[in-house]
């Protein structure tokens, strides 16, 4: 049985964090803003989503906004955010609530939208419209793992400690207030069960916590060894034409970063690229010359090292593609190949 509800939404209404989605005590709860900050906060911190959130409802205000810009539009407003094919799904969403009026209110309804999964699902409908379950993100295993002392390692704990969740709308003042009860949990993980040196001396389940009482709240929740991410490799070609434009390519509309713009290149694979190979994929046969260094970067599923090639400025309007200065193609990139930018230093 979870500790007290009650407990915890006194300690929410005192200490609760002000952030841009969440809607102020009394104030009307928005379901586009609180669906889309779900999103953007995947795999995200809240401090890297805080002003890109806001930048990105200026430009898309309502949900109908979002549903009736083009596909280019919303990628050019994503790209930094990186975990592309949620921008992807966020776009498809939109078109998909629009066309039907507005969102669902039940859980159910939320899950069948694209891109919407369990997680999503409970949260918009937990926060938008009080529906009597508990989201489970990260902050909330770990809760869950110290108050109930749950020592088996994630991931293959998720469906105990997702049932200890599930457990805590039992308690009546809960299912009062569904809605500020799962934010009250984010906060209480995000702020004083901390995955590192937990505040447990402010936290207001202190006592009925099981890991506290053992001594091993900074050990729990425990995980099990993720294995190496496997490496591949890329070559990419910077083609700028006598303005100082660089040539950038949309990749195709499924896979990886779907339809967002690109240094054009070659495949990522595991194998490195031979030059004579990795030329046949240049966009022109322009006098191609190896930039010095290797550009970095992590997926959630392998490491990629990427070469760049620099060709010399020359009139190249025949090639296809989009041009754009540096400046704007940094704004328009995805991470992944603003790394290639930064590679090239003087060379752009």
């Amino acid at each position: 049985m979870s500790p007290s509800a009650a407990d915890l939404l006194a300690w929410y209404d005192r200490h609760r964090r002000v952030l841009p989605w969440r809607a102020a005590p009394g104030e009307a709860r928005d379901p586009y803003r609180i669906w889309l900050s779900e999103v953007m906060l995947q795999q995200t911190t809240v401090a890297a989503v805080g002003p890109r959130y806001a930048r990105f409802l200026q430009r898309f205000p309502t949900v109908g906004a979002l549903a009736a810009a083009d596909w280019a539009e919303v990628a050019e407003e994503w790209a930094g955010l990186g975990y592309y094919a949620r921008a992807r799904n966020l776009h498809a969403c939109a078109k998909a609530v629009a066309a039907a009026g507005g969102f669902p209110r039940n859980t159910e309804g939320l899950a069948a939208l694209p891109g919407i999964g369990p997680y999503t699902a409970a949260a918009v409908g937990a926060i938008a419209f009080d529906a009597p379950v508990v989201p489970v993100d990260g902050n909330v295993e770990r809760v869950m793992a110290r108050i109930h002392g749950v020592e088996a390692p994630l991931p293959g704990a998720k469906p105990i400690l997702t049932a200890h969740a599930a457990a805590c709308m039992e308690d009546p003042v809960a299912r009062a207030r569904p809605g500020d009860f799962a934010q009250a949990l984010f906060d209480l993980g995000a702020t004083v069960c901390t995955p590192r040196n937990p505040a447990c001396a402010l936290c207001p389940w202190r006592e009925g916590c099981a890991a506290h009482r053992a001594g091993i709240q900074a050990e729990l929740p425990r995980k099990s060894p993720k294995p190496a991410r496997p490496l591949r490799h890329g070559v990419h070609f910077l083609l700028r034409d006598d303005a100082g434009r660089v040539l950038l390519r949309r990749r195709p509309e499924k896979g990886l970063l779907g339809g967002m713009l690109e240094v054009p290149g070659t495949p990522w694979r595991a194998d490195p690229w031979p030059e004579t190979e990795a030329l046949d994929h240049a966009p022109s046969t322009a006098a191609w010359r190896p930039v010095e260094g290797i550009a970095r970067h992590g997926f959630t599923h392998f490491e990629l090292e990427m070469r760049l090639y620099a060709a010399p400025a020359v009139t190249m309007a025949a090639v296809a593609g989009e041009w754009m200065l540096p400046s704007a193609a940094r704004g328009a990139l995805p991470s992944v190949m603003r790394r290639l930018l930064d590679l090239a230093g003087a060379v752009v």
